[in-house]
């Protein structure tokens, strides 16, 4: 029988909770409090969030590591995404650890994307620390809540050890945890005594050879690929021949050429590193998540994590519109297809496969929120692109066809009930749940296919005055349900290249709403607004006013047009219809239809 040694100067431990419950200012606060930073060090809020996409929306896109020490014991932090898009960056994360601290909003409870993460925790049988944060808003119910999380324990099948777990309450943005409601707190010391009291240190197999799992990849200008993942057994040291284990099994010779190990924010170099510890590791090229990395005398390969599998695909396609090329730097299906296959080396949820055309792919992935942010960062890199309507990606089972169902969570003023179940009706969404806390707002729950929800955002923001929540996960497949009407208005389409003026567009606002303002350049083909009706419209934004002795030319400047809301790139691919797509520049987002000229389109 094998007899396994335990590695007490390390606890390994990831943080999970929905978006915007505090992770990321916790994990702020561990870096300060443990003496990561100095004392009058300049620092900026939210240090995990590195891209610039995760600032501006104030989500954690990707996973990324951290240390602190506390006392003779070093934790490493798995700082998780919260939105099920990205569970793919979840999954590798739990695969690094042996705890993980839930934190729960004091007034909003346990959402959906906490359910989500919370689930793959308890499957990787994580020991769990619950934490109630936000404990200062007027409209906590802490204790409720507390009820709430016992009872998603309950619901996800935990066993008797799971259920027991220590109870902390904290004010992340205070840098306070407490142990109970009634004391007072100061700092997160009671935080990283749960830590180090209450997470398993990592085990190892002592007569077990060097194996380490690759759950993360990075580049780096001076070393190369690196390679992120824990040492599961044995210890390393700088220059050791080690070999790497793919999927085909097949060992491929490198030379580690450094080793580095978290410490803060930051990665410093060392000759070895013991056991359970998470590591850095450069030499080496051809490594993808998954691999194991191991000895070239005993090579003997980890068991792979399983991702799963992609709910949505979306077409990429080269810029075929008239201003192709004028915007972008890259804009040959080459460059684009080389982007696409660097990102799924990074990003194990995302697929890529060849597309109907030379010049077109198909991107697969768990949501329309991931592959957004994908288009996102693209265009801000310099590329040119179109991308079509997000679809769902259906299964056949025993002949039967099965389509992804979603748990949809609602949380909206009691007020706009009528009109949400309305709306959600229509697109095969049935209520299954209703809570009301009393507060004046209702937090409903839908069964609802997961393309009833493309395109619906929007609205439903529309619908609730922008006050509404709204938050869903992939629950399971069943057979497909129907036919759902998409969009049912039509499209107002520029019939003519030129420059929109105030004239043409203030005549044409009574058909509909606009997207565009004057001053804009337009081309035949592209969509300048939604019309009132069903069908398109071929419209002219560039007409301007005939000059006569009779009407003055300068009678114009009394023409004001309605103010149009900024166009955003979810938005853009929400509009879309089947015929249409969204051209994606780094200084643009346009729709337009799939085919250009009027008469082709008839």
């Amino acid at each position: 029988m094998k007899t396994k040694q335990q590695n007490p100067h390390i606890r390994n431990v990831a943080i999970i909770a929905h978006v915007d419950h505090g992770k990321t200012t916790l994990v702020d606060f561990m870096l300060r409090q443990s003496g990561t930073f100095r004392e009058h060090q300049e620092l900026d809020d939210r240090v995990m969030d590195s891209m610039d996409l995760e600032r501006e929306r104030g989500i954690t896109i990707s996973s990324k590591n951290c240390a602190v020490y506390w006392k003779d014991v070093k934790i490493n932090i798995i700082d998780t995404p919260g939105h099920a898009d990205f569970g793919g960056e979840v999954e590798r994360g739990l695969k690094m650890v042996d705890g993980a601290i839930l934190l729960v909003d004091a007034s909003e409870g346990p959402l959906p994307q906490t359910r989500f993460v919370l689930e793959k925790a308890l499957e990787a049988h994580l020991k769990i620390i619950v934490v109630v944060n936000k404990i200062d808003r007027k409209d906590a119910r802490c204790q409720e809540v507390l009820d709430e999380i016992y009872s998603l324990f309950i619901d996800l099948d935990a066993d008797d050890d799971q259920i027991d777990f220590p109870v902390l309450y904290a004010i992340a943005k205070d840098g306070m945890v407490k142990n109970t409601l009634e004391e007072e707190g100061s700092n997160l010391a009671p935080l990283f005594k749960v830590i180090v009291d209450e997470v398993p240190p990592p085990t190892y197999d002592p007569k077990e050879s060097f194996q380490m799992l690759v759950t993360n990849l990075s580049y780096s200008d001076y070393m190369g690929r690196l390679a992120i993942g824990r040492i599961f057994n044995g210890k390393v040291h700088n220059n050791d021949n080690l070999v790497c284990l793919s999927e085909d099994g097949i060992p491929r010779p490198l030379k580690v050429s450094s080793l580095q190990v978290y410490d803060g924010i930051h990665v410093k170099d060392v000759e070895s590193v013991d056991p359970g510890d998470i590591l850095t590791l450069s030499g080496i090229e051809n490594v993808e998540i998954g691999d194991t990395i191991c000895t070239a005398s005993a090579p003997k390969a980890l068991r792979r994590f399983i991702i799963d599998e992609p709910t949505v695909s979306m077409k990429f396609m080269i810029n075929t519109s008239p201003f192709a090329g004028t915007e972008g730097t890259y804009v040959q299906s080459r460059k684009i297809l080389e982007r696409l296959q660097k990102e799924t080396l990074y990003n194990v949820a995302l697929k890529v496969d060849a597309g109907e055309t030379a010049d077109s792919f198909l991107v697969k992935g768990r949501g329309e929120l991931q592959i957004a942010i994908l288009i996102e960062t693209m265009r801000r890199e310099g590329f040119e692109l179109s991308v079509g309507r997000p679809e769902v990606i259906m299964k056949e089972k025993n002949g039967i066809k099965l389509e992804p169902i979603e748990h949809l969570f609602i949380d909206i003023d009691e007020d706009y009930t009528g009109i949400v179940t309305e709306k959600l009706s229509k697109r095969l969404g049935r209520m299954i749940n209703m809570v009301n806390h009393g507060t004046g707002r209702v937090r409903l729950e839908f069964s609802i296919p997961s393309r009833g929800l493309i395109g619906y955002r929007s609205e439903f923001l529309t619908d609730t005055k922008g006050t509404g929540l709204m938050n869903s996960y992939v629950q399971e497949y069943e057979p497909y349900r129907g036919d759902i009407q998409s969009r049912t208005a039509g499209s107002l389409v520029a019939d003519r290249r030129g420059t929109s003026v105030t004239y043409g567009l203030f005549h044409l606002e009574p058909r509909g709403i606009l997207f565009i303002e004057a001053g804009v350049p337009v081309y035949e083909g592209m969509i300048i607004g939604e019309h009132n009706r069903r069908q398109d419209l071929n419209v002219n934004p560039c007409k301007s006013k005939k000059l006569t002795n009779m009407r003055a030319s300068g009678k114009d400047e009394q023409t004001i047009l309605s103010p149009i809301i900024p166009m955003t790139l979810e938005w853009a691919i929400e509009f879309v219809r089947d015929d249409e797509q969204v051209e994606v520049t780094p200084k643009n987002i346009r729709i337009r239809k799939n085919v250009l000229s009027a008469s082709f389109r008839k």
